[in-house]
């Protein structure tokens, strides 16, 4: 007997005319993501196969599994030849120290193998019943587990009991390209990961207030990067140095001032590094009303200064909504690690709520808008994960 892992996806289906691309691109993404393991890939009606790894892979390529957009579910299966002997011995050895309730389902896609679909079910069910009857009982509606076969046209018969869940969605690559600005806290590597879940490749642009914000507050970023990489297949940090531009704003314009302008320069920063990557999205982790510089006058306002459109994937999310996909895709511990971001420096201790957009205009007029952002982008720091 031999394993196999099968591998479905879901969205992919309605995609009709253009299932193919779809269907090429996640299968891409997958064969990256398994570099550097010994296994064999291939499709298989509307699924994938992974063949002929060693046993002590397996665990990893699970976890690459359940990190790759478009990875609806995927089963560990034990492959035999379509023979009813050979599909029971298969049967009961994943019965074996199993108790509780369980039912068979049989889909048969060679009609020539005898007997049909319900027979065999019946058929091995009794066998199980017959071999284990004293821990196992049949539960056709609500079991505690449900042994599938899958006795296919080429010859060969797949047999598991178990389903692990992939985060679904569709394939990185699929819906073109973006930038997070990702700034240390919870909500940024949520509103990435998401967007990441939809089909977009994303890069991201950090901006550091050295030496305000410390070393240890890039790495915090630089953390949080690489964890929502892993989805991403691979991942760019671009790093931009902000003291001057905080400074400047902090020394010619009104303190409550401070955010909102900030968020301006961030966001032009942001559109022309975008635009020179071939970005053609901004990504924010904003969720409406949580901060001073999160209502829709202060989101109007950055929004005035750039053309590229701007995604926030978690606009109309609570906090505790956010905390839990962050705990998921594991990077709420990283987030709460005590390093601040470049947003604390200066902070006013009464920040604009609704900014006037005329009056924000007027008072960026103070600076050299041009010259400032000018700086900041010649000296932007790349890192590649």
């Amino acid at each position: 007997m031999e394993n196999a892992i099968i591998v479905r996806y879901c969205e992919i289906h309605l995609k009709g005319k253009n299932r193919g691309f779809f269907e090429k691109l996640l299968k891409t993404n997958i064969e990256n993501s398994l570099k550097g393991i010994k296994h064999i890939f291939r499709p298989m009606h509307s699924r994938y196969l992974i063949e002929d790894f060693a046993e002590s892979d397996y665990a990893l390529i699970c976890d690459k599994l359940h990190k790759i957009p478009g990875v609806h579910t995927f089963s560990r299966a034990i492959v035999v030849i379509n023979e009813l002997e050979k599909i029971t011995e298969a049967a009961l050895s994943l019965c074996e120290g199993k108790s509780g309730t369980f039912k068979v389902e049989t889909n048969r896609a060679d009609k020539t193998f005898s007997p049909n679909s319900v027979e065999t079910s019946a058929l091995i069910g009794g066998k199980i019943l017959e071999k284990y009857g004293n821990n196992l009982t049949v539960s056709v509606k609500n079991p505690d587990f449900t042994l599938s076969i899958d006795i296919r046209e080429d010859g060969k018969t797949f047999i598991y009991n178990e389903t692990q869940h992939g985060i679904s969605g569709m394939p990185v690559g699929s819906a073109g390209r973006g930038l997070l600005l990702i700034s240390g806290g919870i909500d940024s590597p949520v509103a990435g990961f998401m967007t990441i879940k939809r089909g977009m490749k994303i890069d991201c642009i950090h901006f550091h207030s050295f030496p305000y914000t410390g070393e240890a507050a890039k790495e915090k970023v630089i953390s949080l990067t690489k964890k929502i990489g892993e989805y991403n297949g691979g991942i760019n940090l671009y790093v931009v140095p902000f003291t001057e531009i905080q400074e400047e704003i902090h020394k010619k314009c009104p303190e409550e001032y401070m955010i909102t302008l900030m968020r301006r320069f961030m966001m032009r920063i942001s559109e022309k590094l975008a635009i020179s990557l071939g970005d053609q999205a901004i990504i924010t982790g904003e969720s409406l009303g949580q901060v001073a510089s999160q209502t829709i006058e202060s989101i109007t306002s950055s929004n005035s200064v750039v053309k590229m459109p701007v995604l926030r994937p978690v606009i109309a999310f609570d906090k505790l909504d956010i905390i839990e996909i962050a705990n998921k895709i594991d990077t709420y511990e990283t987030s709460i690690l005590p390093y601040e971001d470049c947003c604390t420096v200066f902070l006013p201790k009464f920040p604009l709520i609704k900014p006037n957009l005329e009056k924000v205009v007027k008072n960026e007029q103070l600076l050299d808008v041009d010259a400032l952002i000018d700086r900041a982008i010649s000296k932007i720091e790349r890192y590649e994960f």
